[in-house]
Order: C-alpha cells, then sequence, then structure tokens
C-alpha cells in the first residue's frame, strides 16, 4: 500500500492543438504567451510542463523547431519543472514532422499516444459565428474525418529514437483500455520496461468517454497488466470534466494533469484566465484533500528521468 504521505505530481498542458484563439482570448500562442504561462503555471505548483508549439502570426498548431526554440529555452531557463515535449502535434503532422523539435531537444520527458484513433473535436466549433483567423474553422470541423495516426511501428521508431538513444522518458497517453493492451504488447516484446508514467485520456470523441466507471475501469486494467506497484498514473479529463475526473484520480492514487490544452474553463462558464488559474485551483483540492503535491525535483525521482541537465534546449 502506497504511503498517505505520497507526493503527487500536477503536469501543466499550456496550449495544445485542439483549442483555437477564438474559443479563449487566454489561450497562448506566441512563444511570448506560451513563456509567460508555463513559467506562471510552474510558480503555482506544476511540476511537469507539456507543452506544443504554435505558429505566432496565427496560433495554428506547428512542429517547427525553430519556434520551439523560441520558448522552451526560456522556459527551462526561468522554472526547475520537467519540460515535456508532445511528440503527438496534431492529426495534421507526419511523425517524421513530430519528431522534430524532440529528436533536436532531447527532452527528460516527451508525450507518446499508444495507438492510432478516431481525434475529433469539431463540436467544439459550435456556436462559434466569427473566426479570428481563416484556418480555424475547417480545421475544427474537419476533424471529423481524419486519424491520428501512431501504428506500432510508428511508436517503435519513437521508443528507439528518443527513448533507446536518447534517455527520454514517455507519458503514455492511453485513450482507452486498448491502448494499455498495446503497452502492455510492447512490454511483451522487450520494447519497453517498467517503470511507466501512464496519462489516462477521458472526454475525447473516439477514445473512452469521461464517465467516472472507465476511470476505474482504467486504473484496474492497468493494475492487472502492470502491476500497481510497476507503474504511476495521471488523470487527463478533457473540457467540463477536467477537474471532477482529475480530482478522482488523484483520490484514487494518482498524479494530476490540468492546462489550458486540456480544457478552456476554470469553472462552469468562467474561462480560465490562465494556465496557473487551473493549477492553482487543483493544488488548492489536492492540499484540501491532504494530498502533498510533488516539487520538480521529488517528480525525477518518482518518474526517474535522466534530470535537467541531460537535455539539449540550448544546443
Amino acid at each position: 500500500m502506497r504511503s498517505s504521505k505520497r507526493k503527487v505530481i500536477i503536469t501543466c498542458a499550456v496550449t495544445g492543438s485542439v483549442h483555437t484563439p477564438s474559443m479563449s482570448e487566454y489561450l497562448p500562442v506566441t512563444p511570448e504567451q506560451i513563456t509567460e504561462q508555463a513559467v506562471e503555471a510552474a510558480r503555482a505548483g506544476a511540476a511537469v510542463l507539456h507543452l506544443h508549439a504554435r505558429n505566432p502570426s496565427d496560433g495554428s498548431p506547428t512542429p517547427s523547431p525553430d519556434v520551439f526554440d523560441q520558448f522552451v529555452p526560456r522556459i527551462a531557463a526561468q522554472t526547475d519543472a520537467i519540460v515535456n515535449i508532445t511528440t503527438g502535434g496534431s492529426t495534421r503532422m507526419t511523425l517524421a514532422e513530430r519528431l522534430a523539435y524532440p529528436l533536436k531537444a532531447k527532452p527528460e520527458l516527451c508525450s507518446l499516444n499508444m495507438g492510432s484513433m478516431n481525434f475529433a473535436f469539431h463540436r467544439a466549433g459550435r456556436g462559434i459565428s466569427n473566426w479570428k483567423y481563416p484556418w480555424e474553422k475547417p480545421y475544427v470541423e474537419g476533424s471529423d474525418d481524419l486519424i491520428f495516426r501512431n501504428t506500432f511501428r510508428d511508436i517503435k521508431q519513437v521508443l528507439a529514437l528518443l527513448g533507446d538513444a536518447h534517455g527520454t522518458r514517455f507519458e503514455f497517453e492511453c485513450y482507452d483500455v486498448g491502448h494499455l493492451h498495446n503497452l502492455a504488447h510492447l512490454l511483451e516484446e522487450e520494447l519497453v520496461k517498467p517503470p511507466f508514467f501512464l496519462q489516462c485520456i477521458l472526454g475525447i470523441l473516439g477514445g473512452l468517454n469521461a464517465d467516472p466507471e472507465n476511470l476505474y475501469l482504467m486504473r484496474s486494467t492497468a493494475d492487472r497488466l502492470f502491476g500497481r506497484e510497476n507503474y504511476e498514473f495521471s488523470v487527463l479529463g478533457a473540457g467540463r470534466h477536467q477537474m471532477s475526473l482529475v480530482t478522482m484520480g488523484a483520490i484514487m492514487g494518482g498524479h494530476v494533469r490540468v492546462g489550458l490544452e486540456d480544457s478552456l474553463y476554470l469553472g462552469r462558464g468562467l474561462l480560465a484566465a490562465s494556465c496557473a488559474a487551473q493549477v492553482l485551483k487543483i493544488r488548492r483540492i489536492l492540499e484540501e484533500l491532504s494530498l502533498e503535491v510533488a516539487s520538480p525535483d521529488e517528480a525525477r525521482a518518482i518518474l526517474k528521468t535522466k534530470g535537467a541537465d541531460k537535455v539539449s534546449f540550448y544546443d
């Protein structure tokens, strides 16, 4: 049984590739905005910062290393948080594009989606009549006809190029029970080894919905496949499900993820003015539950990352 004094890691996903500027004026899109919000989130208590890049001119998702380089080194210089770089990018990016910056930066931690899937968010555009930029409407509405690709061969390539070659650890993003079985297959093939950091993602159309029973299903399945001592798990609740699901996950023994990538709101009908506002809210909830928030160094020990001195953000 885990100690009652266990530490809970708060991850903050700062901007992502789903939400668009027309959905919230607070969504960070420029390097300056991403830097500011990431640093504020770290100061509020986020031990891990999960980062995507946006085109500074219009806020559209980009895999460009040149854009990442405009904010990642600045964030790393101003915080001691673990910098987690996406390998997911968006459904419009190739694997080579998605890996371009991670291979340059060699971070401590990268996200890794555990399978190909429908990843639809077209409903998020309902009610928006005035789009700020021409790319937004077709991007959002066209998501119901696209698949996020991560085949077993793709996953193996990421594991080899980043994990084996550079010691990067992974946030294994699991949107469905089948994704846990995919990870179990990789374990059986000796391509990965525990302890694992599982991110249980509920509420995305194309994956498991946000019913609390599904979170229990993910937890019990992971226990059966890996043994509870062989993994750490975190919870991401999309949209309005964010705070309730991550709170439930913390009570069940997990870590938590918040941020404007996952939800634009702080409460019903109230847009979050920053990622830090969400971090402060979940931190208050955790502390009210007598749970302790992990520092970045404590998170490094829990996740067994290689350390901030072994990355290449400044090369």
